[in-house]
């Protein structure tokens, strides 16, 4: 999904994970050049079409707008979902960062939009189910943030077998300390806002009339789907 999703996150767990890298050396990279967005005009397809396989290109788009190989279950996709509460709350503090957006409306206001499917990227609600309608094909890999956050091991353990790379025990379990490392360093970095990386984010600013008004529109657009979230740990 999108970078508030954890998408930011994940993309460096998963260059760690196929590459055996080491997070100091991710730490020094532009990780941007070594995973692409499919979408953005710099660098360009033209960059992408020059990267030797397996290529690891990042995108935001709703599966619909995917290049038909990954329809097709040629290329594999790692689609990673975040409870919407946390997410609008941190989408919210990323507008109000950027220079070029530099959102000044109020929380409340921001995620009234988000509720009416009225941010970038269109609906959360389609985008997500959408995504969900495909995590049993075979080539699609459907993570929830939180679960990086309660069980890594399990998660790096799934990313080493959709990935088809191979580590031994010894190799796994310094694997899940170094994806321990790379999230410390990003959900505690100076340039985010205090906490905007931990589960249950959305409790310090939600009101309970809005929590409520929240509640009912989850409920409304995601009703029919059995996919779930964990609000907190």
């Amino acid at each position: 999904c999108l970078a508030y999703a954890g998408t930011g996150l994940l993309q460096e767990v998963v260059y760690l994970v196929s590459q055996g890298a080491d997070p100091d050396e991710i730490g020094l990279m532009n990780i941007d050049e070594q995973l692409p967005v499919l979408e953005y005009p710099q660098p360009g397809l033209d960059i992408i079409k020059e990267l030797t396989s397996p290529r690891l290109i990042k995108s935001h788009l709703p599966y619909r707008f995917l290049p038909s190989d990954l329809h097709n279950g040629n290329s594999k996709v790692i689609y990673m979902a975040r409870n919407p509460k946390d997410l609008v709350v941190s989408y919210y503090q990323f507008h109000r960062s950027l220079r070029t957006m530099s959102y000044r409306g109020t929380f409340q206001e921001f995620c009234r939009r988000f509720m009416n499917d009225k941010l970038g990227y269109g609906s959360w609600f389609e985008h997500v189910q959408e995504f969900w309608e495909h995590h049993m094909d075979a080539n699609v890999l459907f993570l929830k943030y939180e679960d990086m956050h309660k069980d890594l091991a399990t998660m790096v353990e799934q990313l080493v077998r959709f990935l088809g790379v191979s580590y031994d025990k010894a190799q796994l379990e310094s694997m899940v300390e170094h994806c321990h490392q790379l999230i410390d360093q990003c959900c505690n970095a100076e340039a985010l806002p205090v906490g905007r990386g931990r589960v249950g984010l959305w409790k310090d600013i939600f009101t309970v009339s809005m929590n409520e008004k929240f509640d009912l529109v989850y409920k409304q657009k995601m009703g029919k789907c059995d996919l779930t979230f964990d609000f907190y740990l």
